[in-house]
This record gives C-alpha cells, sequence and structure tokens, in this order.
C-alpha cells in the first residue's frame, strides 16, 4: 500500500513538473519562470549534497568550492578543448569527487565547529585559485561558452542541439528537472541501503558504529565524495545556462545558502533540501517589495521557522512524520 502511494506521488509530481510546469508557464508568458525555476532545480542538486554529509553528522559550508570547481572543469573542457558538454557533466562531478577524497582525508577527522570552519575556508581558498591559475582566464573569468550540442543514438535525436533553439529556457528547464529528479532518486536509494543505514550510525555516535566494525573513515570519505560530486554537476549545469564563469560566482554566502536550504527542509527528510531551496529562494524573492526591511524580516522568518520548527518544514503533520 505504501509502495503504491510513492510510485503514485512520484508519478504525479513528474507529471507536474514535466507537464503542468511549462503549460502554465507558456499560458501566462511568463517566460522568465523558466530560468527561475531551473535554478532552483540546479541549487537543490547542490543542497542535496550538503544533506548528505549532515547525514553523516559533518556540517557542511563548503559546497560552493566545489559548485566553482565543478563550473570551471566543464568551462575549460568545453572552450580549450572542445569536449562535449554532456561528456564535461560528470567528468565535473567526478573531479570534485576525487579533489573532496583528497581534503576529506584528513579534514574529516574533525568534527562539529571545526569541521565547518574548515569548509568555509574551502569556498575562499577556491575562489583564489581561480583568480590565480592562468588556465581559469584570473578575474576575467570564461565568457562566451557555447551553448550544449546534440545527443543522438542510431540517427534518433535525444536533445537538440541548443543553440539551434530560438528559446532554450525550456530545454534547460527540462533538463535541470531531470537531473534533479535523478539525483533526489539515487539520494533516496542511497539513504535506504545498507550503506545509508551505516552512515546514519556515524551521525548518531561514530565510536559505538567503530566498535561493532563499522569503516568510519571509509563511510566519510564516500559520503563527501557523492556531496562533491552533487556540487561539481550543480555548478557545471550554471555555466552551461550562463555560458560564463568568474571565480565569484559561487562565493561563501551560496555555501551558507546551500546549508540553510537543508535546514529549512529538514535534516530528517532526503527531499528537505529541495523543499527548503523553493521555500527560501522564492521567499527572498516574495519579500523583494520590503526594501530595505528585506533582509530583516527573511532573517527574523528564517529564525522563527528554526524555532518552532527546528526538524525543517517537512516535519509538519501535513507531510507525515517517518523520513522522506
Amino acid at each position: 500500500m505504501k509502495r503504491t502511494r510513492n510510485i503514485i506521488a512520484v508519478a504525479v509530481f513528474l507529471l507536474v513538473v514535466l507537464v503542468g510546469v511549462p503549460w502554465l508557464i507558456e499560458a501566462t508568458g511568463r517566460l522568465d519562470l523558466y530560468y527561475t525555476l531551473t535554478s532552483v532545480a540546479l541549487l537543490s542538486i547542490a543542497s542535496a549534497g550538503v544533506w548528505v554529509t549532515f547525514y553523516i553528522g559533518r556540517i557542511n559550508i563548503g559546497q560552493g568550492a566545489f559548485a566553482l570547481m565543478g563550473g570551471y572543469v566543464s568551462a575549460i573542457l568545453v572552450v580549450q578543448y572542445g569536449v562535449s558538454f554532456w561528456l564535461t557533466l560528470p567528468l565535473a562531478g567526478l573531479f570534485c569527487a576525487a579533489a573532496s577524497v583528497l581534503i576529506g582525508l584528513p579534514i574529516l577527522r574533525l568534527r562539529g565547529v571545526y569541521f565547518a570552519m574548515v569548509t568555509l575556508v574551502l569556498t575562499e581558498v577556491a575562489r583564489l585559485l581561480a583568480l590565480a591559475l592562468p588556465i581559469t582566464n584570473g578575474a576575467k573569468g570564461m565568457v562566451s561558452i557555447p551553448l550544449p550540442g546534440g545527443i543522438s543514438i542510431f540517427g534518433l535525436t535525444i536533445l537538440p542541439d541548443f543553440a539551434t533553439l530560438a528559446n532554450p529556457r525550456p530545454a534547460f528547464y527540462l533538463v535541470s528537472v531531470v537531473l534533479m529528479v535523478l539525483c533526489f532518486a539515487a539520494l533516496y536509494r542511497l539513504v535506504h541501503s545498507r550503506i545509508g543505514k551505516l552512515c546514519q550510525s556515524l551521525q548518531q555516535n561514530e565510536e559505538l558504529a567503530s566498535s561493532i566494525g563499522v569503516n568510519i573513515a571509509y563511510l566519510r570519505v564516500i559520503a563527501y565524495a557523492i556531496s562533491s560530486f552533487l556540487g561539481g554537476l550543480g555548478g557545471a549545469m550554471f555555466v552551461a545556462i550562463s555560458q560564463s564563469i568568474y571565480p565569484s560566482s559561487f562565493t561563501v554566502t551560496d555555501s551558507v545558502n546551500f546549508m540553510l536550504n537543508c535546514f529549512l527542509g529538514g535534516l530528517g527528510h532526503v527531499f528537505g533540501p529541495m523543499i527548503g531551496t523553493f521555500v527560501l529562494y522564492f521567499g527572498w524573492d516574495f519579500l523583494f517589495e520590503t526594501g530595505e526591511f528585506q533582509l530583516l524580516i527573511f532573517s527574523s522568518v528564517l529564525i522563527a521557522l528554526m524555532l518552532f520548527l527546528p526538524n525543517g518544514l517537512l516535519s509538519l503533520r501535513l507531510f507525515g512524520k517517518k523520513q522522506g
């Protein structure tokens, strides 16, 4: 019964985001919403990576570093080496995952605020590297990055050449949403697998988990690699949409927002980052009319939500009590 409900819920969600939303946008003429909703989808992917590190009991404020890294890897491969964007997408994620293994081996021994402070520094280090390295073009950044080309299999066009489209935004929206659905589906499967249960044990008591034979060092590195992979994936897609990247494309503020998305949606729920990103993104825009009071009202609302809903929006009875 529960499985049937889950399948129906997923089917309805896919129908809404893949058919309902595009139809509504075209009907209302609000084509700008394509970019907005695409941004929400990609930010939720990067936020999902932060959620993975929370799942093993680590506070990660450095996701912006891997988003920036993934963006530059994709841009460099496309512009300087002529590699297809669709191939650079997984390569950017894998590069970030490999880098996170090297970084994570020493720093994942830290806990609490100590780990958080080290990851916070990572974003600034990534920005300074992007400024200093010749291959990234320094402060000038990389501009006029070509739009993604088409994908054909046995003469059948799977994805058209985005440069030939009159308005590529709907195509970017559909690709980003599909990517988001695949990422969260994989994350849901991971959390409910044996490895996911072992990762959860790290969050509760690392010493106890180690005492019963759990390889906690291995699990911490794996979780951090998955987190960084998702960050690189989101960053690479952002570069394709904006067709440019600069050292300031992802900053410490973005890293903090990725973390807030997880808190707001709910750390105990797989789909918390998705809900949190949607509410945080549109909440900020909704308060734009308040002018100079925008930040004050926004911050006050966030604090109130965290006080009255410490387990996030998905902890409301409306969404059920069990983990997402």
